[in-house]
């Protein structure tokens, strides 16, 4: 039995390109390392961060997508379901976790008194 590589969807969580790129080796040394694509290099925070919700949303409906052919039994291999359901999750986990941090990096900095 033969199991094809499973390569990653979506730029997205632990991947290259959202960060891990200086982890393991030096540290990079342009922007365009640091993200992992090009067309980043000038963007705002915001337009990253929409790309990224963006590509989160793809993750969720490419898992449906998978859950719906398992069920169907048309999925060859059931392993693809079950890594894009865990890829997704995590994706979402990491997701809500900058949000609460947004969130409270916000509200402390309404709790500054000048």
């Amino acid at each position: 039995m033969s199991i094809a590589p499973i390569t990653p969807s979506f730029g997205f969580g632990v991947t290259q390109g959202f960060g891990t790129a200086g982890v393991a080796g030096a540290l990079p040394a342009t922007p365009t390392q640091v993200t992992g694509r090009a067309s980043q290099v000038g963007q705002s925070f915001g337009q990253v961060l929409a790309e990224k919700i963006a590509d989160l949303s793809q993750m969720h409906m490419r898992t449906d997508e998978l859950a719906r052919t398992a069920a169907t039994g048309d999925l060859q291999d059931i392993h693809e379901y079950t890594i894009a359901a865990n890829e997704s999750g995590v994706a979402t986990q990491l997701t809500v976790a900058v949000r609460d941090r947004a969130v409270e990096a916000f509200n402390e900095i309404m709790r500054i008194q000048l």
